[in-house]
């Protein structure tokens, strides 16, 4: 049996990965309205920033009084790579290759925090964990159709390369800093960095503000793209908390593995708010996902004796 704070973690990252998948229905439809991608991504991160901000006052008070010097350099990393640069790298991969083949590489991430923690740490990983992964990255594989329009751009892999080493800093930077600093003052921080890292690409100053006027259709329901701006800003917010929060409970490669329920709500999503159609492959390939997932659960209750001590292998 898994503890009541390993059930939590699991909980938390599941989710966080629904309010994760939802997101890209609520953000096709803005781009759809006008805006391009990055800007829709840029004003995602700068909503999600200024919420942040004002939530973290209440720390930031509190650090003031008390003296104490949060580890700013790090945050500040944390914000350039886990937000920004995942963000910059995914859309330098998709202008060079196909959408799936850049999301496949970016979702390398959860892979690229197994690696770190075997070969760089030289720490033990439970099974289940490394397995789910790999079943996970499989099924993820078959939902984006891999085989349809492969193409290969030396660019293009290395960003998408580069946008699966950031994406892996969000679990083990996470794991790191939530130990450390309140999850307010770390997103407030790191969104802030990241607004600011990634203006230069959104140019704000030339965005159709207008757009955000639009009527867009979801289910059948007509609103306005800035009413859908608010939902996709809400839901990251809440995903970030709930996934860094979840690293207080998991260790990295386990949330990694389980993240990668994104990938099948995502799809539901699309079907369920776009009426968008599910193939038979992204059918397929969200089972095997699920497989992954419910392997890598698994990890949660593996028990080890280790040093003398019973430690959970999944916190």
């Amino acid at each position: 049996m898994s503890s009541p704070r390993a059930a939590l973690g699991v909980t938390l990252i599941l989710l966080a990965s629904f309010f994760f998948g939802v997101c890209g229905s609520f953000g096709k439809v803005i781009i759809q309205s006008g805006l391009t991608p990055v800007q829709v991504t840029w004003l995602r991160v700068a909503g999600v920033g200024l919420i942040a901000v004002v939530a973290a006052i209440g720390p930031l008070l509190r650090i003031r009084r008390e003296g104490s010097r949060p580890p700013w350099g790090a945050l500040a990393m944390f914000g350039l790579t886990a937000i920004a640069g995942v963000q910059a790298f995914y859309f330098i991969a998709v202008e060079r290759l196909p959408v799936g083949i850049a999301l496949l590489l970016e979702f390398m991430g959860p892979i690229v925090v197994v690696a770190w923690i075997k070969f760089v740490r030289r720490n033990p990983l439970p099974r289940p964990a490394v397995v789910g992964a790999l079943l996970s990255i499989a099924g993820l594989c078959i939902v984006v159709e891999v085989w349809s329009g492969l193409r290969l751009d030396a660019i293009g892999l290395v960003a998408g390369s580069a946008a699966a080493a950031c994406q892996a800093t969000y679990f083990l930077g996470g794991e790191r800093l939530t130990a450390r600093v309140d999850v307010r003052l770390l997103l407030a921080v790191g969104f802030s960095v990241g607004t600011l890292a990634l203006i230069p690409l959104a140019a704000p100053w030339a965005m159709d503000w207008g757009s955000l006027a639009s009527p867009v259709v979801m289910r059948g329901i007509e609103t306005t793209s800035l009413v859908s701006l608010i939902a996709l800003i809400a839901s990251t917010a809440v995903a970030y908390v709930l996934g860094l929060t979840s690293l207080r409970f998991l260790s990295a490669p386990v949330a990694g593995a389980l993240g990668y329920a994104e990938v099948v709500v995502a799809a539901l999503a699309a079907w369920a708010l776009l009426g968008e159609a599910l193939t038979i492959p992204q059918i397929i390939g969200g089972l095997v996902v699920i497989a992954g997932i419910a392997t890598a659960q698994r990890a949660v209750a593996r028990r080890r004796v280790a040093g003398g001590e019973l430690a959970e292998a999944g916190v």
